[in-house]
């Protein structure tokens, strides 16, 4: 037969009340059972607490006994209590740092060794961050010597009646949307809405100053008016929260997931490589050149359009009624690849 564990008591830390009903109690020369049967607690708390808190010439203050009693609550747990009370440990972490391991490293490898020793890299980070160990954060790569401080998320604004693109229709003359910006550092300034019609790979676009809803709005009811195009699928980025106003009918991609789209994504990355670079301040770029530039690549021989152009295709499947010209086309090309 199992033997039944015995219930583990429950038990509560004096608080100042209690220390100082403690300390009048002793002045009236009461026992500790006394005590100890008024304040409900076992006497041998009773018997502890004098022991431990009391003052040095032997008297029981409550003011003294809950000052060393908050002192010893926070000594109780530190950060890096774990390493710095083993030797053995310590040491080996030290001498790891030295030879260039990163915290992530030395976890694993002790893991891995099955050594008698062990802690995980938060551990070791916890270690290193507080007072016993961050003369040895110099052996970092970083050589941070605090964690780094979170940013606050700001609240995440959703798109309304948004539709998936799992319910858009099998038939139609679709299209893709997206936007290509200017570095980060440079912060939310111009970019460029892009729209491409996969079945001819034909590029539309404007050059917008911001990135409201508002301007994107005023963007793609000009694109949608230069080509025929049935609906129009987008991100969830928050310049398409005023969808409804476009007349047009769009669905959105699911979170993360720039392959539902991949033809506008593509060409994106073709207009970069071509013309506008990665690290291009986009303030520099007018609408008149981005117009040139989709101009040049609506005329390259496409091999996936069996070498024929994004114009000659669209013109045939009426996507298009003419081919728009652009002036000064060769003059900005040549001026580009020099």
């Amino acid at each position: 037969m199992r033997k039944r564990r015995k219930k583990r008591k429950h038990f509560t830390h004096l608080d100042w009340h209690t220390r100082d009903r403690l300390e009048a109690m002793r002045r009236s020369e009461h026992t500790q059972k006394e005590i100890a049967v008024v304040l409900k607690v076992d006497p041998g708390t009773i018997s502890r607490e004098i022991r431990m808190r009391r003052r040095k010439n032997g008297y029981y203050d409550a003011e003294t006994a809950e000052h060393k009693a908050r002192v010893k609550r926070s000594n109780a747990s530190y950060k890096g209590r774990k390493i710095e009370s083993d030797k053995k440990l310590k040491d080996y972490i030290v001498g790891e740092l030295k030879r260039g391991r990163s915290p992530d490293e030395i976890s694993g490898r002790m893991k891995r060794e099955k050594l008698p020793f062990r802690a995980g890299k938060d551990a070791i980070y916890a270690w290193l961050y507080g007072v016993f160990g961050q003369r040895y954060c110099r052996y970092l790569c970083t050589r941070r010597r605090r964690s780094r401080r979170q940013r606050r998320k700001t609240k995440r604004e959703m798109i309304p009646n948004r539709i998936s693109l799992t319910q858009r229709p099998r038939w139609g003359e679709h299209a893709e949307g997206d936007l290509f910006v200017s570095p980060t550092r440079l912060g939310t300034v111009a970019s460029g809405a892009l729209v491409c019609i996969p079945s001819a790979q034909l590029l539309l676009g404007r050059m917008i100053p911001n990135r409201k809803p508002n301007t994107m709005t005023e963007a793609v009811k000009k694109i949608i008016m230069e080509a025929h195009m049935d609906d129009l699928t987008l991100d969830n980025g928050i310049e398409n929260k005023h969808h409804d106003a476009w007349g047009l009918r769009t669905y959105f991609a699911d979170p993360h997931s720039p392959w539902q789209k991949p033809h506008v994504e593509n060409n994106i990355g073709l207009l970069r490589k071509w013309f506008i670079h990665k690290k291009t301040d986009l303030r520099t770029v007018s609408d008149k050149q981005l117009q040139t530039y989709l101009h040049m690549l609506n005329g390259k021989y496409r091999k996936s359009l069996g070498y024929l152009s994004a114009y000659e295709v669209a013109l045939k499947h009426g996507i298009i009624q003419k081919i728009p010209y652009e002036k000064g086309v060769g003059e900005i090309i040549r001026s580009n690849c020099i």
